[in-house]
């Protein structure tokens, strides 16, 4: 399709991807008036629809442009160019009106305020002086705001907002940065801020008298529900212990680390050492929370010891909404918090409040004042929380604002799917040839509130993408939740029975799909996480699979020991760790730190429990043994939080990595699956602590000890198989430390390791890979 060298052309561009929402059209405009071609430009349910018409020569530099130097937030994912016949258009070169009909095109995600947008926020001479809701095409809410599409303000929930005659002068202006940015708006046709407190004799406040009294009230310790693009947060002074303590606990938080919000990089500077590329994560326009190692001390800026006990890493963030700014405050405004704890806004175990009657009374007796505003949320988006490794690259953890519905690319087609996801960390998928769409993080579905926000969160993606689900995929645990939901949302949408994946395959098949992986050929699959039905009807979790996306088989696993309690019991890590010795056959020694962490009732219950074989469902589970040896090793014998013993290990750990390189052995034994053993790790760490072994070098130990048992298994694979792709995928690989040994070995041995970068290695990912795995083959079905 080359143009002629000389004479006039007309070419038609259809351009897909994320290109609404986006500056995209008024970026084609400006671009093809600059090369003075006619035609127009426009958006349709397909993408951008383009015409232009003049010299061969300038037609082909536009049309290369277009693909090459998008607008900085659009992302295209195809070209489609067909000459036409010319009409002898002159111009002007025209942007026409929305086209609703066909097609499918792509949202951008919500997009933290650009630097222009702050400028005009404090400068006293621009209309927009201390606005809240600023925004432009290059930033602020698409995702949570959208409620059709093709994007436009009738589809959005700006639409309730009749645009005033200034604002709509930018909007109508294609050399304007607020052409078509549909949630444009001023202080004379915006939504507004209020302020309303549960505190006697202060009185409602309005716009900028509710961010003074906020900021006030943060000030004074108190805790402000702040109603943000995707929902609420409860927020408080992060540097006030009193304040830290109440909203730990009002929120029953247990020791779950808080968020923070800094008010700028100089800020978060002093909190942590920050490496170039955590530095760019922070600052850049999805704005997600980092995961950073802190400061001790801290550069002369301490957060309340409950912020994040134990912990050596602080999750931070920076604003990225106007709101957030103004709380902050501007230069000339009173003194107030430089940093603020950041939570989600609900209560433990509920989904986070996006409705404002609904804020007022489920977060009643949490908050001591609310700063809302009127805009409504269409879609709850909670904030995305990554790590970065020490090569610069990330590891989300929870993929959400900044992030949803960004599409993935697949490698390979799948038909139209939606999967469920699992019971922790929810989020759904929908797929359809090559793009999948990752929805927003949901939660554990433990509530009846948080079942309702996936059927919503469901609904929402299909109305922005147009997928209509064929088929539904979930979990092989017949007693999950989001298990019997698939059933019910199956017989909802006409669909066959749900397809069932085995939980740890759809870890494996979300890693392979993540980075390009057609399944051609299978990889060896390192899934290490707390819970996933077995094929035996076992609790898995310690898993190595020779895997693509037409099936597995168990290569080795971790041996089994006892759960007793099962589910109930994962709270107690030092009931865990005397069932691993019993497994192990070592005895209860009364110096033991789990032995002394058990209630003699409590020991006498668990001996009863192994000995009859009562309520102790077998596991193989990484992430249990894990918990266990976190009890042995004295660090955490309750857990008041998922993957709180872990979690505590690794910090304990990271304290003396360096100390030896003492590994603990693992028996490797069998054939047909190999059974990984721990028996001989245990004995080793207990004769350690004997000798009076500090805690952090036992889990320094231990950590090393299962990167090498890897390693191992991996190699004993590849000479029995031939394969040399690695995929690690699991829960426990949020763990960074085990995470980086393991690869190091698995590297200098010569494999390729898969490891996740935007999709998480926990449950928030496997609805990916059930995708693909239910998507890509057939099937048989049951209910």
């Amino acid at each position: 399709m080359t143009a002629p060298a000389t004479g006039p052309v007309r070419r038609r561009l259809t351009v897909r991807g994320t290109v609404q929402g986006v500056g995209f059209r008024p970026y084609v405009h400006r671009l093809a008036a600059g090369l003075g071609l006619a035609g127009f430009v426009g958006n349709t349910g397909d993408g951008v629809i383009v015409e232009v018409e003049g010299p061969a020569d300038e037609v082909d530099r536009f049309c290369a442009t277009v693909a090459e130097e998008p607008p900085p937030l659009a992302t295209v994912s195809g070209i489609a160019g067909e000459d036409l016949p010319t009409t002898g258009d002159t111009g002007p070169f025209a942007i026409r009106s929305t086209q609703r009909a066909g097609g499918r095109t792509q949202l951008p995600p919500d997009t933290a305020t650009c630097a222009d947008c702050l400028r005009e926020l404090a400068d006293p001479a621009d209309r927009r002086h201390r606005h809240p809701f600023i925004t432009c095409t290059h930033c602020g809410p698409r995702f949570t705001i959208a409620t059709g599409m093709p994007y436009d303000r009738a589809v959005t929930t700006m639409a309730g907002f009749p645009m005033c005659p200034s604002c709509a002068r930018e909007y109508g202006e294609p050399a304007d940065r607020r052409f078509h940015a549909q949630p444009v708006a001023c202080a004379d046709c915006g939504p507004r801020l209020t302020l309303t407190a549960a505190l006697g004799g202060l009185r409602p406040a309005r716009d900028a008298n509710a961010l003074a009294t906020g900021r006030a009230l943060l000030a004074a310790g108190r805790i402000v529900a702040v109603k943000g693009v995707g929902g609420y947060h409860l927020a408080c002074d992060a540097t006030d212990e009193r304040a830290v303590a109440t909203l730990r606990g009002r929120k029953e938080r247990g020791g779950k680390a808080f968020a923070v919000m800094c008010a700028d990089l100089a800020t978060a500077e002093r909190l942590a050492v920050l490496s170039a590329a955590e530095r760019s994560a922070l600052t850049g326009p999805r704005r997600p929370v980092v995961l950073l190692r802190r400061r001790t001390p801290a550069d002369g800026l301490r957060l309340a010891d409950q912020v994040c006990p134990g912990s050596p890493y602080v999750g931070v963030m920076l604003p990225y909404t106007p709101v957030h700014t103004l709380l902050f405050g501007l230069p000339g405004d009173p003194p107030g918090p430089r940093v603020l704890v950041m939570t989600s806004g609900n209560r433990s175990g509920e989904p986070i409040v996006t409705d404002d009657a609904e804020a007022l009374t489920r977060l009643a007796g949490l908050a001591d004042a609310w700063l809302a505003h009127d805009r409504p949320i269409a879609s709850p988006c909670d904030d995305s929380l990554l790590r970065v490794r020490p090569d610069g690259t990330e590891q989300v953890l929870r993929r959400s604002r900044g992030y949803v519905p960004r599409p993935l690319r697949l490698p390979v087609p799948v038909r139209a799917t939606l999967a469920v996801g699992g019971d922790l960390k929810n989020a759904l998928c929908l797929g359809e040839g090559d793009h999948a769409w990752l929805g927003p993080h949901i939660g554990d579905m433990g509530d009846l509130a948080t079942l309702e926000a996936a059927e919503r969160a469901e609904r929402h993606l299909i109305r922005l993408t147009g997928v209509v689900p064929a088929r539904v995929a979930a979990d092989r645990h017949p007693g999950y939740h989001s298990t019997r939901r698939a059933r019910h949302r199956s017989r909802r949408l006409g669909c066959p029975a749900p397809t069932s994946v085995q939980h740890h395959h759809a870890h494996i098949a979300s890693a392979m799909a993540e980075h390009g992986l057609d399944g051609t050929t299978p990889v060896i699959g390192v899934a290490f996480d707390g819970t996933g039905f077995g094929d035996d009807a076992t609790v898995w979790g310690g898993e190595i699979l020779l895997a693509d996306y037409t099936g597995y088989r168990r290569f080795s696993h971790l041996a089994p020991a006892p759960l007793p309690g099962a589910d109930a019991g994962v709270a107690n890590p030092c009931r865990l760790a005397l069932a691993r010795l019993w497994a192990a056959g070592l005895p209860w020694e009364p110096d033991l730190p789990s032995f002394l962490a058990c209630t003699q009732t409590e020991r006498a219950v668990l001996h009863r429990q192994l000995t009859q074989d009562v309520a102790c469902v077998p596991t193989s589970s990484m992430g249990r043994l894990f918990d266990a040896v976190s009890s042995l090793a004295g660090v955490c014998h309750r857990a008041g939080y998922e993957a709180q013993a872990a979690m505590e290990l690794e910090a304990a750990a990271l304290e003396a990595r360096d100390a030896d390189a003492v590994a603990y052995p693992f028996d490797l034994t069998g054939a047909g699956p190999l059974r990984c053993d721990p028996a001989a790790m245990l004995s080793a760490l207990l004769a350690d602590r004997r000798r009076g072994t500090p805690a952090p070098v036992l889990a320094a130990r231990f950590h090393r000890g299962v990167a090498r048992a890897v390693a191992e298994i991996c190699r004993r694979a590849r000479a029995e198989t031939g394969l040399t792709v690695v995929a690690l995928s699991g829960g426990v690989f949020a763990n960074a430390l085990l995470e980086e040994e393991t690869t190091t070995l698995l590297t200098g041995s010569g494999f390729a390791v898969l490891r996740h970068r935007e999709v998480p290695p926990n449950d928030g990912g496997l609805a990916l890979g059930q995708l693909m795995v239910a998507g890509t083959a057939n099937h048989h079905e049951t209910e």
